[in-house]
């Protein structure tokens, strides 16, 4: 396979396809007549699929440097260029946002009925908005698809969503769009300050990185500005209010885009830019422990949130702020496990918070209600849909043997060495997501019968069958063999932790033995 992707010239061509692709199909999805937009959609999503497919053999997982690099001036005499890349902590998010997306589109396939070559001309654009923010190694770039996200995701919330769609939508935009403010300016500051210092303007992330010893002085001003625009999009606690409303009152294209990559988003870029251009005030002690704390109190806050949520939707949203805390804590453990760990989080969260979603909107399509109480006994009429939510469940929970599992205990064991105590803190949220999820899944799938609007639930369709196998053969997958998956992030994990290890502080002694000395 790397030889027949070497002889057609994979690695010069593959990141610009994708980025290109959605963008030039989105006007023949508004153009032609509707019957042709979800067509349209579902043949790009897989196109894009089957072609970034390649990236799993092309990209050499060995080398922890960008590759497939791209640099083209673009408007030079601002130092602004065209230039595109991928490594070890980009490349997965790629991959599984080319995956995610004939999913998505398929699983719209009978919940959207109205306004359709809209809300897929706006899929499209989201798909190369998100692309965009894992392979821009330009600042300016960066920035641009950053804030292209906020337009198509405002209004598929605002105009497909539910009853309340458009306040969710607008606090939506309202929170991420004024952390984005401030991550502009700190980019403008920092182009400034790097360029005074080296005689050279530009918005080349690699050449603001190789110069990052210049913005020391100002590194806890702009690292600021970055982890709060950072903190939002994760999100963080206590930033995290937006999420379960935008999760809630989504259509389910909207929550599974926002569960599997937009959150992502986030904690990307805190291991792309924030703490590297800062490592020195990100990885202090003071700012260390107050990440780690707020990452560990956001786990078990939304895990306990979640557990008296009435409906099942908002429910998994809580479940999400929980999850992403354990990346976080992985990020700033500051080892290649807890960093590896945290990486495999972001997968594996995307994975099955999707297929949640996913089953809920299913639900929601039959029986037009998220409310835990008017299930109950689902499993009598559904089997197959009560399989998968259970399968699911268990791989959010963190069972052994299935995705879940291996980036959170990843997390745990490497970030044990810096934050004892919040780690087996943070552990405690095991007992509590297996409490909310498995009440929500008894109440609705296995308590008795008793609502007879259930009786007409019909189990899951091919289509539907179709959306769900492949999310749970990964979950399978991962949690049995997540060798393949390590090894394209190890190289580049190792690389990060070597570059920020000699601005960490020394790591307390876990165990002392009984001479006083070290174990």
């Amino acid at each position: 396979m790397q030889a027949f992707l070497a002889s057609i010239g994979y690695e010069h061509w593959i990141l610009h396809v994708l980025l290109a692709l959605p963008m030039a199909a989105l006007p023949l999805v508004l153009l032609l007549p509707v019957r042709f937009a979800r067509w349209i959609a579902l043949t790009v999503a897989l196109t894009e699929m089957i072609l970034g497919l390649g990236l799993w053999w092309a990209f050499d997982a060995s080398n922890p440097a960008l590759q497939f690099v791209t640099d083209v001036p673009w408007l030079e005499q601002f130092g602004i260029g065209y230039r595109v890349g991928v490594d070890g902590l980009s490349v997965m998010m790629v991959l599984l946002s080319v995956v995610m997306m004939p999913l998505v589109v398929w699983g719209s396939w009978k919940g959207i009925d109205t306004k359709q070559r809209g809300f897929y001309a706006l899929l499209l654009a989201l798909k190369t908005g998100m692309l965009g923010v894992f392979l821009a190694l330009d600042m300016f770039l960066f920035y641009m698809f950053w804030e292209l996200l906020l337009i198509p995701m405002y209004f598929t919330i605002g105009i497909w969503g539910s009853s309340n769609r458009l306040y969710a939508a607008t606090k939506f935009v309202i929170y991420t769009f004024v952390g984005s403010l401030l991550m502009l300016v700190a980019i403008l500051w920092m182009v400034k300050i790097v360029g005074d210092a080296t005689g050279t303007y530009s918005f080349a992330y690699t050449h603001l990185l190789a110069n990052s010893q210049a913005l020391a002085p100002y590194g806890s001003w702009l690292f600021v500005a970055f982890a709060l625009a950072f903190a939002v999009k994760v999100p963080i606690f206590p930033f995290h209010t937006w999420l379960p409303d935008a999760h809630t009152e989504a259509p389910t294209a909207g929550s599974v885009d926002l569960a599997v990559i937009l959150l992502k988003m986030g904690t990307y870029g805190f291991l792309r830019f924030a703490i590297p251009f800062f490592p020195a005030f990100a990885l202090s002690d003071a700012v260390g422990l107050t990440m780690a704390t707020l990452a560990v109190v956001g786990i078990i806050y939304a895990a306990l949130v979640a557990m008296v949520q009435p409906d099942l939707k908002r429910l998994v949203a809580y479940s999400s702020v929980s999850h992403l805390g354990f990346v976080i804590l992985g990020i700033w453990g500051s080892t290649v496990e807890s960093v590896q760990g945290a990486i495999m989080v972001m997968i594996s969260h995307g994975i099955s918070t999707g297929a949640l979603f996913f089953i809920i909107g299913m639900l929601y399509e039959r029986r037009h209600t998220r409310k835990i109480a008017d299930y109950g006994g689902l499993a009598r009429v559904a089997p197959l849909m009560a399989t998968a939510f259970v399968i699911t469940a268990f791989s959010s929970i963190g069972l052994p043997g299935l995705n879940g599992f291996v980036g959170e205990f990843l997390v745990l064991i490497g970030s044990f060495g810096r934050y004892p105590i919040l780690v087996v803190c943070a552990t405690t949220a095991v007992v509590f997501s297996a409490a909310y999820l498995l009440w929500a899944t008894q109440r609705v799938f296995f308590n008795r019968f008793t609502n007879p609007k259930n009786e007409g639930i019909g189990d899951l369709s091919g289509r539907e069958i179709a959306v769900l196998a492949p999310l749970i053969a990964a979950m399978i997958w991962i949690g049995l063999y997540p060798g393949p998956i390590l090894r394209r992030t190890e190289a580049s994990a190792r690389q990060y932790v070597e570059m920020v290890e000699s601005y960490l502080p020394p790591a307390e002694p876990i165990i002392a033995n009984r001479t006083g000395g070290q174990p």
